[in-house]
């Protein structure tokens, strides 16, 4: 027998930068599924055993967050000394469809399917 998930609620979170992800550190909780481009936060969900996927369909695991993290610090620390990088190109459809592929397999995954 199947249920029907419970529906989705609004929460109101303070203006200040951080509030949105203190709000999802503080409420997630293991086998959760944020979806997430900051990498930052993404971090620290998987290492509470949280799934993150990013907007694009990239898993976020625990192998590879070093990695993504001392890149998003050499990012940082170039455009602070006034180098400008490229950002994100532009989202297409090929990156909305290979989201939902990443995220129906992840919700198969865990649906034990």
């Amino acid at each position: 027998m199947q249920t029907n998930p419970t529906p989705g609620k609004w929460v109101y979170v303070d203006a200040e930068k951080e509030a949105a992800d203190l709000y999802i550190l503080n409420h997630a909780v293991k086998q959760d599924i944020v979806v997430t481009q900051d990498t930052g936060l993404a971090s620290m969900l998987v290492s509470r055993g949280v799934y993150a996927l990013s907007p694009r369909g990239k898993y976020y695991n625990d192998d590879e967050m070093n990695t993504v993290l001392f890149f998003r610090y050499v990012s940082a620390k170039e455009r602070r000394s006034g180098r400008h990088t490229k950002g994100p190109k532009a989202f297409s459809e090929e990156d909305r469809q290979h989201f939902i592929q990443a995220f129906e397999k992840m919700l198969s995954k865990l649906a034990g399917i």
